[in-house]
């Protein structure tokens, strides 16, 4: 385990994507270097940040205050927080004020906020004057291990989620740890979700550390770089092998299928936040992988029995109000990314830490899964 990160002394992890590479900075308090490694990366450029309104609250007097002390010049845009923010018309607001203040091609757009900016913010930069670059500061631990790193943006569809976006790298992630102390605690915990999907995707040892390291993880001890950068470490190999998700880049996407499709039957509310749709996911994801008897009901059971212990959804019966039935479900299903010439494509596991690709899965099989899991709860 590493030692708690000063200010002074943040770890950086590089995502190595040749003449696009660029930094991952994790530590507390490294929001004030905002200004300064944009002044180093882009001398002379202009910034917009682009927020949502409970953010700007606690954290964009800071990241203005950096950019500042750095003599850069900027605006800040404010959209309503939530993933309702995911929407043509909030892109189109975010675009023409961005077209507004005059943002030029060497200029930059700062995303200060969890994973919905941070998708909303990179899309809008990958369209302005065909691509303008772009800097993350995630705000929420979610984002800071997952969403903001790689390159992936857009915006929701009501057909489902994120099915109009770009690939478009930032040229700089700033992961302050600090910002993380005024999230809300179920923010924090649908963040998680994607901390275990790294142990479960392909770190057995990871896994287990979180098993027994969770509680300082959201205490704010040194366990919380940790994983962290453990996360953002898996990541950027995994984007600079497979930057645009041809291969392995795929098994990131473990619990999103099942997860998405849930999260789209919910209305993308405050009924199922994404998070809490991922570890649901991961959880049906390591269920029907022992129903096709790739794994032991008790790897199923361990996994279930961890994320129900910090507070996440394990079973559909966890989220309120009313599902649709199988069918509508499936209807959802369909339209994953994955899917390739109408065939349903799964992340599913021979064991934790052992995620694979699934092509083909028959949607028979999900289907009477899915009516299993409705009908219990």
């Amino acid at each position: 385990m590493t030692a708690q990160p000063r200010a002074s002394d943040p770890v950086v992890v590089q995502v190595l994507l040749a003449a696009r590479a660029y930094d991952i900075v994790i530590g507390r308090g490294v929001v004030a270097s905002l200004g300064a490694r944009i002044k180093a990366l882009r001398p002379g450029a202009r910034v917009v940040i682009v927020t949502d309104q409970s953010v700007a609250t606690h954290h964009l007097a800071a990241a203005e205050a950096a950019l500042k002390s750095a003599g850069i010049a900027g605006a800040a845009i404010r959209v309503p927080p939530g993933e309702g923010s995911k929407s043509y018309s909030t892109f189109e607001t975010v675009c023409e004020a961005i077209i507004a203040a005059r943002m030029e091609r060497g200029d930059l757009v700062v995303a200060l906020g969890g994973g919905v900016i941070g998708d909303l913010a990179g899309f809008a930069a990958a369209c302005i004057r065909r691509g303008v670059d772009y800097v993350q500061v995630p705000t929420t631990l979610l984002a800071q291990v997952d969403s903001s790193v790689g390159g992936k943006t857009g915006i929701n569809s009501p057909q489902g989620k994120n099915l109009i976006g770009a690939f478009h790298q930032p040229v700089l992630v700033i992961a302050d740890t600090a910002l993380l102390d005024t999230l809300p605690s179920r923010e924090f915990r649908a963040g998680y979700a994607e901390v275990v999907k790294y142990g479960l995707l392909g770190d057995a040892a990871f896994f287990s550390w979180l098993e027994a390291n969770w509680q300082d993880v959201f205490a704010g001890g040194s366990s919380r770089e940790h994983a962290i950068a453990v996360c953002c470490r898996a990541k950027a190999g995994i984007v600079a092998r497979d930057e645009r998700e041809t291969g392995e880049r795929a098994l990131l996407n473990l619990g999103h299928t099942f997860g998405h499709a849930l999260e789209a039957a919910a209305g993308f509310s405050g009924r199922l936040l994404h998070g809490e749709a991922v570890a649901l996911g991961m959880a049906l994801a390591f269920d029907f992988s022992a129903r096709r008897k790739l794994i032991s009901a008790d790897d199923a059971a361990r996994v279930n029995a961890h994320l129900a212990a910090v507070g996440l959804p394990t079973h559909i019966k966890d989220v309120p109000g009313v599902m649709p039935p199988a069918d509508r479900l499936m209807d959802l299903i369909a339209q994953d990314k994955k899917v390739k010439r109408g065939a349903l494509t799964f992340i599913l596991v021979r064991g934790i830490g052992k995620a694979f690709v699934a092509n083909n899965v028959d949607a028979a099989d999900v289907r009477a899964f899915l009516t299993e899991k409705l009908a219990a709860a």
